[in-house]
């Protein structure tokens, strides 16, 4: 029973991960090559916005993952009008030169990365977005202090981004940031998390509340919110970052993570009053779906 279970789990597992996979790819322009330093290219993924064009995102992935491995997200967005441009970091397992660039090291190339890839872009407004690692790199650039890594200099901001998605941001590091840095956040911000999504090695149960410092510590009257999905781990079940877990894929959770970040996007990223009414209405400091805002 526990075999047949967990070839369930995973051919399910795969079917969500093809049909979210086909529609994403279907919105694939284009990889360019940018020259973050004169050692060092950087790829980047580009997916167009689908329609009318409302906005530009700038997305860092998760450590060890890949632009391509969050097709729950990045496609909805694409499809609402978004383009989004993501590098190819070189601590993914994908990146030809990873081995170079152990531990912290990758620090300051996800910054240099982004730096490149703002400037290749020049637009005067746009959205950063992440997912762990990543997140932590578009917070950042929304202006949360972070700890300058050897080697980059000047402001870590980024000031064309006008707000800052952030998926299970990490908790405090003392090497990256602290959380009086988190609380330098500058813009509007989406900070999500989910009930199951415990750091490695924690042994409180409530260990996932860590990844909501940068809304805990950011001052209330900036337009944070936390999004708080009941049942959801860091990689939603494997749908998003991590294929190969037993999951089953949190697809209906990702779906509402989806759904509510666009309307952020439409608020925040496009200024769109009629989104963030509709994104007000959904506050509610209980049940599955939690969504607060200070």
């Amino acid at each position: 029973m526990k075999t047949e279970m967990s070839r369930r789990a995973l051919l399910a597992g795969f079917g969500a991960l093809a049909i979210a996979s086909r529609g994403l790819a279907s919105t694939v322009r284009s990889v360019i090559t940018l020259q973050p330093t004169a050692t060092r290219r950087s790829e980047v993924s580009v997916w167009r916005a689908r329609g009318r064009r409302r906005g530009t995102i700038l997305f860092s992935h998760g450590a060890m993952s890949s632009p391509w491995m969050y097709p729950g997200l990045i496609g909805p967005w694409s499809d609402a009008g978004y383009d989004v441009f993501a590098p190819l970091h070189v601590d993914s397992l994908e990146h030809p030169e990873t081995a170079k660039y152990p531990g912290l090291a990758s620090w300051a190339t996800r910054l240099e990365d982004m730096r490149a890839l703002s400037a290749h872009v020049g637009v005067k407004s746009c959205i950063a977005a992440g997912h762990s690692y990543g997140g932590l790199v578009a917070l950042t650039l929304g202006g949360a202090a972070a700890v300058p890594p050897p080697g980059v200099t000047g402001s870590l901001r980024d000031t064309s981004v006008r707000a800052v998605l952030a998926f299970s941001p990490p908790a405090p590091i003392p090497v990256l940031i602290t959380a009086e840095g988190y609380g330098k956040l500058a813009v509007p911000a989406l900070i999500q998390t989910g009930d199951r999504d415990v750091p490695p090695g924690s042994s409180d149960a409530d260990g996932w509340k860590l990844h909501l410092t940068p809304y805990e510590a950011a001052a209330a009257g900036g337009s944070r919110y936390a999004l708080v999905l009941s049942g959801v781990d860091h990689y939603f079940g494997g749908a998003i970052c991590k294929f190969d877990l037993p999951g089953p894929p949190q697809t209906a959770q990702l779906e509402v993570a989806a759904r509510i970040s666009t309307q952020f996007l439409d608020a925040y990223g496009a200024g769109r009053a009629s989104a963030r009414r509709a994104l007000d209405r959904q506050l509610c400091d209980a049940g599955p779906t939690i969504l607060m805002r200070k």
